[in-house]
């Protein structure tokens, strides 16, 4: 079985075996959950689903958050993309940006999400598989399959360094996502497991050091939007790999640096809405919109 102590310790088992990250993960994941393949499969069908009910939620036009700080992003997003026949970046990853922004509002307004890894960071890996999957045409079966490689991925983050913002910034929650994201983009258009991790690799190094700073303590404020960059630095760094581009710095050794990262930022920049966004004048506003003066 594997350790998932390293991404590289992945990628030499599918080079050696000839496999993909997938398979080699659903069997290892089976094996130690004593579950048939099959079962474990079933479930992950199921949250692609409840990915994919996710954006729906977040979709719809009064879409509001609980604190009525945000809501509709992802509405007005596609929207903008009927009226200007795509915008500036394409239909394609427009749409992308849609789907994330409408998970991460259905997060906010209390819906059922699933965290990949985290709620703060869960529109990234449904904005960009469900786009492969309802605009690329992907087949549903290998969309599942590489939700398996971005778990395996995460859970090598989470044992090295970590996936929770209050504990690494933003970096852990959306970089962790985006690299995940990367992953699992890499070999759902048939890249190379190799190039997987340096998809994964470029992603977090794209978004090292990026700080926690919800607004008035919600995730919502910037979380919602930053969900959105991740979706095109996750994309980006895909096609970088997939290009034959290689990260200088090698995806597990981008992972420590992330921890140590991590461990170097203030306790103002984790989650605390004790510095950055959270403490600007409009951001101290809004907080008291929701909560009200402090005595």
């Amino acid at each position: 079985m594997f350790s998932y102590s390293s991404i590289a310790e992945l990628v030499e088992a599918a080079e050696k075996s000839g496999r993909k990250i997938s398979e080699l993960v659903l069997a290892d994941q089976a094996e130690a959950l004593e579950q048939r393949p099959e079962e474990l499969f079933d479930k992950m069908s199921t949250d692609l689903d409840v990915m994919s009910d996710a954006v729906k939620f977040g979709s719809r036009k009064d879409q509001k958050s609980t604190s009525g700080l945000t809501g509709g992003e992802g509405w007005k997003m596609n929207e903008y993309v009927k009226q200007t026949g795509g915008g500036l970046a394409g239909t394609f990853l427009n749409h992308a940006i849609a789907r994330a922004l409408s998970v991460a509002g259905c997060n906010a307004s209390m819906g059922r999400i699933v965290a990949t890894p985290t709620a703060g960071s869960c529109g990234i890996l449904p904005g960009c598989l469900l786009t492969m999957l309802e605009e690329k045409g992907a087949d549903r079966k290998d969309v599942i399959m590489s939700i398996f490689t971005a778990g395996a991925f995460g859970m090598v983050i989470a044992q090295n360094a970590c996936i929770a913002g209050a504990q690494g910034g933003c970096q852990a929650e959306c970089g962790s996502a985006s690299g995940m994201a990367a992953a699992a983009l890499v070999e759902l258009t048939g890249g190379t497991p190799r190039q997987a991790a340096d998809a994964c690799a470029m992603a977090i190094a794209n978004q090292l050091g990026l700080v926690c700073d919800p607004v008035a303590g919600l995730v919502e404020i910037p979380c919602i939007k930053r969900n959105a960059s991740g979706v095109v630095i996750a994309f980006s760094s895909a096609d970088m790999a997939l290009s034959g581009i290689h990260s200088c710095i090698p995806v597990d050794e981008c992972i420590e640096a992330m921890q140590a990262v991590g461990n170097a930022l203030p306790a103002s920049l984790k989650e605390t809405a004790g510095g950055g966004l959270a403490v600007t004048r409009t951001g101290k506003a809004l907080k008291e919109k929701v909560f009200g003066k402090e005595e």
